[in-house]
């Protein structure tokens, strides 16, 4: 059980004593970071009037739909603000997150806050040592499911409006591929449908989420699909690749590769799925698999990531090229390590 009288006891106390409390979440920010932020940000504001939200940096415009997006604030656009927020702060909540690494540039402005920290966290391996109450549980499918069970465990389900059901419900379908991942449980189910009942339409957020892309996401989809797909039939194994010259000529913007990975995963076939991205100088990662292939160790072991059994993430720096050479020259002894899963 993760939400324990004794520490609902403690976060109860945490939240009463805070003056000032700030909600912070990982780069890159994802359908889950951004729904649980939102949603526990809705939820404290019912008896704190001193709550903000403090991100890396912006987050997809496929999810300015919520309530609540534009009140996101990011150290991209304005840093100084975000360290105002950080000197002031006497609690902070730490979402979707396992170690401070994960927060890009605002890193040693958690590090150095004398604030209370609270992590609410599904991913492995957590960092124990930078917080003062930690929620973690990697076999709950989203922290967007963990801040229902949050509410629900202080009793105070009643509280949940509009505004923090589609936060939750966000969170979850997109860190589920709209509940088909093996992480969901009938408990994420029954979270859905207490939603449903509480008024939530779960086919205008699908649509919001799923059905609203621009001309030149299709064709960046389109062309990635056509052009840049590569299957490793003896292996199992699918890739796509984008260059930043590829990301230009389609005008891509934040989020418009969401979901890449995982069409690559649906071919017939495909058991894991690698997408290449460069991006910022680097080249960023993302790894999705089936069934028990570890993709977290691949990620973990080779490119300086990590994240869940089917669902991982990691970096390269240098060229792309190189990025998918190391990839394809690692792939033949992890596939045999791993082949009683592939």
């Amino acid at each position: 059980m993760t939400f324990t009288p004794d520490k609902i006891e403690e976060f109860n106390h945490l939240v009463t004593a805070a003056s000032k409390i700030i909600i912070t979440a990982h780069k890159s920010p994802d359908g889950d970071s951004i729904g649980s932020s939102l949603a526990l940000y809705h939820y404290l504001k019912n008896e704190h009037e001193n709550v903000v939200i403090c991100h890396p940096d912006k987050a997809p415009h496929f999810l300015n739909w919520l309530t609540g997006f534009d009140e996101i604030e990011t150290y991209e656009e304005s840093p100084e603000k975000i360290e105002n927020h950080f000197i002031e702060a006497d609690l902070i909540f730490c979402l979707d997150y396992n170690s401070p690494g994960r927060i890009g540039k605002m890193d040693d402005l958690l590090e150095k806050s004398s604030a209370k920290k609270i992590m609410i966290d599904h991913h492995r391996d957590p960092n124990v040592e930078f917080v003062d109450l930690m929620f973690s549980d990697h076999t709950i499918c989203s922290t967007a499911q963990m801040i229902f069970e949050l509410i629900e465990a202080r009793q105070t389900l009643f509280q949940i409006d509009q505004a923090i059901a589609e936060s939750i419900y966000t969170g979850i379908i997109t860190d589920t591929g709209s509940f088909r991942f093996s992480s969901v449980t009938p408990k994420t189910h029954e979270i859905g449908a207490f939603l449903i009942n509480k008024g939530l339409s779960h086919s205008k957020i699908h649509e919001a989420i799923f059905d609203n892309n621009s001309e030149n996401r299709v064709k960046l989809t389109s062309f990635a699909m056509l052009e840049k797909l590569v299957v490793l039939k003896e292996f199992n194994v699918g890739y796509i690749s984008l260059s930043a010259n590829d990301l230009d000529r389609f005008d891509a913007k934040k989020g418009d590769t969401e979901g890449l990975v995982n069409q690559v995963l649906s071919l017939e076939g495909v058991k894991m799925a690698v997408f290449f991205k460069e991006s910022d100088g680097i080249i960023k990662i993302s790894m999705r698999s089936q069934g028990e292939i570890p993709v977290n160790n691949l990620a973990r072991n080779n490119f300086h990531g990590g994240g869940h059994l089917n669902a991982a993430g990691g970096k390269f720096v240098g060229k792309l090229e190189d990025a998918i050479q190391k990839f394809v020259t690692i792939l033949p002894k992890f596939v045999e390590e791993n082949k009683s899963v592939f």
